[in-house]
C-alpha cells in the first residue's frame, strides 16, 4: 500500500532542509544509487495475495477510522486461520494491544525524510559498531551523550503478508526519531557527532522488536512520529541492504498532550497545536489509521506504544 504526499514540513527548531519529507517518490530517487527499486518494493508485490488472505478480496479495513481495532476492521469469522494465529501472537505482549487489520493491508510506505542516517543521503549509522541495541537513549562510539525525556517503550510486531500474516521472525527494524526539542542526531547543528535515538533490533519468534527510548518532540509541519525501516534480515540492516518497508509510527493525541505539558517539552508544547493528523503531510491522507500506535502509561511511569506492521 503506497501513499503519495505533498511537500511541506518546515522545522523552525532545526536547520532548514529543502527536501524535508517530500514524499516516497523523492526518497526513491535518492536511494536508487544504493537500493534497487524492485527490491525496495519487494514486499509490495505481496498485495497480490490480498484476495487469498482476505475472503472475497475485501479491503473494508481501509475505510476504518483512526484508532479502530480489528473489531471494526474485520471480524475473526472472516479471517484466515494463519491471520488469526498471528493476531494472537501480536497481542501476546502487554505493549502491543492494537489488533491487526485484515490480512492483506500492508503498512503504508512513507518517506524516510531528510534525516535517516542510513547512508542514503550522507551519514550511515547502520554500519557502525554498537547500532544493534534495545536502549537508544544515548549515543554510542565516540560519544555517550544521553538524552532526557519521558520514557517510551516501543514494540513493533512484524507480520508476513505473503504468508498469511504469520510473524516475520528474523527480520530487522531500524528505528529513529527526533529528541524532545524536535532535533535529529547526525544532522542538526551541533549534533553531527551524536547518534542517539537510533538503533536496530532483530525480530524474535513472535516477529516483535522493542526499543526503549524517550517520547519524541513536536516540530512544525509534522505530527509527532517515529521513523522505521524493515529489513529482510539483520545482515541486511547492518549493511544498509534490501529494505522491505519504510514507514512511520503516529503517536496519539492524548499522550502527546500529556507529555508536552510536562517539564522539558516546552518547545514541543508550542509546536504541537500547529499540525493535526489531517494536516500532516504524511499521515493526512488517511489520518494514520494503519500507523497510529496503541498507547498507555503516564508521564510519571513512562509510556508504551505498540503497532502491528504488515509487510
Amino acid at each position: 500500500m503506497t501513499t503519495t504526499h505533498a511537500p511541506g514540513g518546515q522545522q523552525p527548531q532545526q536547520e532548514p532542509h529543502p527536501d524535508h519529507d517530500r514524499g516516497l517518490e523523492f526518497d526513491l530517487s535518492t536511494l536508487m544509487t544504493r537500493r534497487s527499486l524492485g527490491m525496495f518494493f519487494g514486499a509490495g508485490t505481496a498485495a497480490a495475495a490480498l484476495a487469498a488472505c482476505t475472503p472475497g478480496g475485501s479491503t473494508a479495513g481501509a475505510s476504518s477510522p483512526a484508532g479502530t481495532t480489528s473489531a471494526a476492521a474485520g471480524s475473526t469469522a472472516t479471517t484466515t486461520a494463519p491471520a488469526a494465529s498471528a493476531a494472537a501472537s501480536a497481542t501476546a505482549s502487554p505493549t502491543v494491544t492494537r489488533a491487526i487489520a485484515e490480512c492483506g493491508v500492508e503498512i503504508p510506505q512513507e518517506t524516510a525524510g531528510p534525516y535517516p542516517g542510513d547512508g542514503s543521503n550522507g551519514p550511515n549509522v547502520l554500519e557502525a559498531s554498537g547500532v544493534v541495541r534495545q536502549d537508544i537513549t544515548s549515543s554510542f562510539g565516540t560519544s555517550t551523550t544521553k538524552v532526557d525525556g519521558v520514557p517510551l517503550t516501543v514494540t513493533l510486531t512484524l507480520l508476513d503478508n505473503a504468508n498469511g500474516c504469520v510473524p516475520l521472525a528474523g527480520a530487522a527494524v531500524y528505528a529513529w526519531h527526533c529528541d524532545r526539542d524536535g532535533k535529529y542526531s547526525l544532522y542538526d547543528s551541533g549534533l553531527d557527532n551524536e547518534n542517539y535515538l537510533r538503533g536496530v533490533q532483530e525480530a524474535d519468534a513472535n516477529g516483535q522488536v522493542t526499543f526503549k527510548t524517550i517520547y519524541p518532540g513536536a516540530y512544525n509541519g509534522r505530527w509527532p512520529h517515529i521513523h522505521f525501516e524493515v529489513f529482510e534480515s539483520m545482515n541486511n540492516a547492518t549493511a544498509a541492504g534490501q529494505v522491505l518497508a519504510v514507514s512511520q509510527i503516529a503517536l496519539t493525541d492524548a499522550a502527546c498532550k500529556e507529555v508536552y505539558a510536562s517539564s522539558g517539552y516546552e518547545t514541543s508544547a508550542r509546536n504541537f497545536p500547529n499540525t493535526t493528523l489531517k494536516s500532516d503531510n504524511v499521515f493526512g491522507d488517511d489520518g494514520g489509521v494503519y500507523q497510529l500506535a496503541t498507547m498507555s502509561g503516564s508521564v510519571q511511569a513512562g509510556y508504551t506504544a505498540g503497532l502491528n506492521v504488515t509487510v
